[in-house]
């Protein structure tokens, strides 16, 4: 809302009263009428004023080499002759937007009146109450002006106005302080020196001689500072420096009149300076290169890409309106106009058939176009801008890959693998993709399945290879049938044909094989510790080559504990040694050993088989007792402790284990063993000793057949037991035991004999 002083009476432009918006001529048709008033009373200053704004204007249209959109005469003035006739031209106003005038409009302060066509000020209809002065509102996108129409000799207007009809006159003690008006300016940018050049008038009717202009705001005083100056005297606002509209589109300044003490007299009012567009910004790219694809065989009008510009200049003008347009195609083969650009969207698609977008006839899978932005719709005076589209034709699967020969051949010596033969195809596609890679399928002639099919994928050559060897003996020729597919699947018109099947011819060389044992592994179970010189095992070995007389001969390749020895011709394998389950070259009761047959071939060939002795046990060691050393309490309530028998013979020559003290006199008064289970056995103190080590005679029976047993010995300490602790710290500094203490007894007894006889 924008605020102006008429005289005594103050102007608001536009504002609402009670919900309704009253026009802005309105509020002109008010000033007018005081203008009439003013003009009675004080006809040497409007006379001064005039005149003054017809020499400004003359000397600016003669001054300036640019054109300054907008009226190019401010004020005009009509006869009145006691009325007007409607369409009757009054005046004719001059109105250039410096563009064409193009979507131009005017409004007229006054309802009955309006500017037709030819620009002239004509009335709606025959009427004698025109008032004495109306005001002519000029617009489109390129400007916006305001100029002034004096009716010479008309009377005042009836109180008609929709001000007055609403009772608004009210208002008019306020607005009587304020006669001040400052009309909306224009001012183009990328103006040409000299400056300053005057852009329009501040009006104060009321203007006295000691009365001068101010101007505020950013522009005048404020940053940017010196834009725009006011002539203090006659109200003339001047731009005083080039403007740029991309940097700053408006100015929005404030004017006010004083006196020469600085007094406010008038105002402030604000004053809009609209900086006009000049097409002084090319479209740009954001990018100079752009990329995009299309699938080859597609319709017509397939849409590629999308390419824009950006404009700097006023989006509402014709500067900144884009169109596109393609100029230039590299190749230009098949056709020169492959693509189109929608001039308006910027989308690139395809104006060539279907049938000539075919990636394999084209001269080239990349085609490059030059792409030209302009500003005002396209026309020869707009700015361009230009970028590059780098469009590349894309392959489907429109071509079956074919063998280069419907016969391949390869010779294979029996018993090998490994590649047999390298399988090529021809495929038109685009290498690299689904449509080119190649799949490889045996379809017939390998029922053991000998043979696999890979495909390399550096030259997308079908790799046979044999994975388990070929006998010749067996068979000699092998012909395969082999298939060729792509990854991806070929469009609906295209197939396979004969061209995509290929046989492979393949020969069986002979070759000297080795012999073959059988069975492999050969099983046999024997006892162990059979006597030196034993028979084992008899090797069965073959020789594969049926059609040759060959001998073979064995000997012994792996024998760990050497205990084996074998007949070079006959193959019969008897032990040079004692064959023992508990060594521990035996695993799980098994022992292994490995043997060699070679025949006498040209080059001699050779086979490995293995021989695995089952060895069953037999009672050859005694039991032990474990743990060897055991602890009891001196306090015979806690004196027990378990121990167990052990065996390295397996069951039966094992458990159960009988345990119990030895023969020696006197043991079983002091200790006491007793059976716990099949394999252990408690030994329990039968009356408190001192803290010492004793050594505790035992014996341990097996369950063989015969039986064996072991008299042995542990070590048991007898120790202080507190409140869950063992202490046994000194037991180790005595060094009797139970058999010592038993042959002091002995020596005791035997004195005494010897003394009482």
């Amino acid at each position: 809302q924008s605020t102006s002083s008429l005289g005594d009476r103050t102007l608001l432009l536009p504002e609402r009263y009670d919900g309704c918006v009253v026009p802005w001529w309105l509020y002109l048709e008010d000033a007018a009428v005081f203008l009439s008033f003013n003009l009675l009373t004080k006809s040497w200053f409007f006379f001064f004023f005039v005149v003054s704004q017809v020499v400004h204007i003359g000397a600016q249209k003669e001054g300036e080499e640019g054109c300054v959109p907008g009226f190019q005469v401010k004020e005009y003035q009509v006869e009145y002759n006691g009325g007007f006739q409607k369409d009757h031209p009054l005046t004719q106003v001059f109105f250039d937007d410096c563009a064409g005038n193009e979507g131009l409009a005017f409004e007229v302060s006054h309802p009955d009146f309006q500017v037709d066509e030819e620009m002239n000020l004509v009335a709606r209809r025959d009427m004698m109450d025109s008032g004495t002065v109306m005001f002519i509102h000029g617009v489109n996108e390129q400007a916006d002006d305001m100029a002034q129409v004096d009716i010479v000799g008309a009377p005042p207007r009836s109180p008609q106005t929709l001000r007055e009809i609403l009772g608004l006159g009210q208002i008019q003690p306020y607005r009587s302080k304020r006669a001040l008006f400052a009309p909306r300016m224009h001012v183009n940018e990328n103006m040409e020196p000299p400056f300053p050049k005057v852009i329009g008038t501040v009006m104060s009717p009321g203007m006295e001689n000691d009365h001068i202009f101010h101007m505020t705001g950013s522009g005048a005083d404020q940053d940017p500072k010196g834009v725009f100056t006011i002539n203090r005297v006659t109200g003339e606002v001047s731009v005083s420096q080039e403007l740029d509209r991309e940097a700053i589109s408006s100015y929005t300044l404030e004017v006010s009149v004083t006196d020469l003490s600085g007094k406010l007299v008038e105002g402030p009012v604000a004053l809009l300076v609209d900086v006009n567009d000049q097409n002084d910004n090319r479209p740009i790219f954001k990018e100079t290169r752009y990329a995009g694809e299309v699938l080859e065989g597609s319709p017509t009008g397939t849409v590629v890409m999308t390419m824009t510009a950006e404009d700097a200049d006023d989006p509402r003008l014709q500067n900144a309106v884009l169109r596109y347009n393609i100029v230039r195609q590299s190749p230009d083969k098949p056709s020169p106009n492959m693509f189109y650009i929608n001039p308006e969207s910027g989308n690139i698609v395809t104006v060539i058939s279907p049938t000539l977008l075919d990636r394999e006839t084209l001269p080239t899978t990349q085609y490059e176009l030059e792409i030209v932005a302009q500003d005002m719709k396209g026309r020869d005076v707009g700015l361009t801008g230009t970028a590059t589209a780098t469009i590349t034709i894309t392959d489907k699967n429109d071509h079956a890959p074919e063998f280069t020969h419907s016969l391949f051949q390869a010779n294979v010596d029996e018993g090998s693998t490994g590649v047999a033969v390298n399988l090529t195809v021809d495929d038109r596609d685009d290498p690299a993709t689904g449509a080119w890679r190649a799949i490889y399928s045996i379809i017939n002639g390998d029922p053991t399945q000998n043979f696999e099919i890979q495909t390399n994928p550096d030259n997308n050559e079908g790799m046979l290879s044999v994975v388990k060897p070929l006998d010749y003996e067996s068979v000699v020729f092998h012909t395969l049938l082999i298939k060729v597919e792509n990854e991806d699947p070929l469009v609906p018109d295209v197939g396979y044909g004969s061209s995509s099947t290929a046989t492979v011819h393949i020969t069986v060389l002979d070759v000297n094989e080795g012999p073959v044992f059988f069975p492999d592994p050969l099983q046999v179970t024997k006892m162990e510790n059979i006597p030196l010189g034993s028979f084992v095992a008899l090797l069965n070995a073959t020789d594969p080559d049926v059609l040759q007389s060959q001998s073979i001969r064995f000997a012994v390749l792996r024998d760990p504990a050497n205990w084996l020895s074998v007949n070079p011709v006959r193959g019969t394998v008897n032990t040079s040694a004692n064959l023992d389950r508990e060594s521990p070259y035996v695993h799980d009761n098994k022992y292994t050993a490995i043997f060699m047959a070679t025949d006498n071939g040209n080059r001699p060939a050779s086979g490995t088989g293995t021989l695995v002795i089952h060895l069953e046990d037999y009672n050859d060691n005694a039991p032990y007792v474990h743990p060897s050393v055991v602890r009891v309490c001196e306090d015979t309530k806690d004196s027990v402790v378990i121990v167990g028998g052990r065996d390295r013979d397996i069951h039966p020559n094992a458990g159960p284990f009988k345990i119990e003290l030895g023969k020696q006199p006197g043991l079983e008064k002091t200790w006491k063993v007793s059976r716990v289970n099949n394999t252990h056995a408690q030994i329990m103190l039968l009356q408190s000793m001192k803290r010492a080590n004793y050594q505790l005679p035992l014996v341990v029976t097996d369950s063989g057949l015969p039986p064996l047993s072991n008299s042995t010995e542990i070590k048991v300490q007898v120790c202080t037991c507190k409140k869950n602790r063992m202490d046994c710290s000194s037991a180790g500094s005595v060094c009797s035991n139970l058999m010592m203490l038993v042959l002091l007894l002995v020596s005791v007894v035997c004195v005494v004999c010897i003394c009482l006889l």
